[in-house]
């Protein structure tokens, strides 16, 4: 996704536990949450633990590297706002922490994806309570 498509996105508008996630991002780093019985970690977030239903967990920072796990490149805009946008590439990442995470490529660097590239989260901070999830390739 180029600077200038880049810079056109909206927030989103979250509420609950999607919304700390964002506010989390924005204030302080990408922070997933970890289940305090099992020490899974989990995303989207969730109020109990799928592994061991336990309803205790925290927000904790994430390392942000990862993996492409899947990937898809947008050459129609769907919504005129993303005219200017493409093509962009939508990534799945697998996070070395072992939870996925759904975002774009920062740049132009749709050329370099393929499934194993290293990846590293690179926030987009749109407000005090919002960042968006974009990665880079390392």
């Amino acid at each position: 996704m180029n600077d200038e498509a880049r810079a056109a996105r909206t927030a989103p508008h979250a509420a609950g536990l999607n919304a700390e996630f964002y506010e989390h991002a924005a204030r302080a780093g990408l922070h997933l949450q970890r289940c305090q019985a099992c020490e899974t970690w989990r995303h989207p977030p969730r109020f109990v633990c799928a592994t061991c239903g336990s309803g205790e967990w925290r927000w904790e920072p994430a390392s942000g590297r990862g993996r492409v796990y899947s990937w898809t490149i947008t050459h129609r805009a769907v919504d005129p706002a993303f005219a200017a946008a493409v093509p962009y590439a939508v990534v799945v990442v697998e996070l070395d922490e072992g939870v996925r995470l759904v975002g774009n490529i920062a740049g132009d660097e749709n050329g370099v994806l393929d499934i194993g590239r290293r990846v590293v989260v690179d926030l987009d901070r749109r407000s005090d309570t919002v960042a968006l999830v974009d990665f880079r390739a390392v």
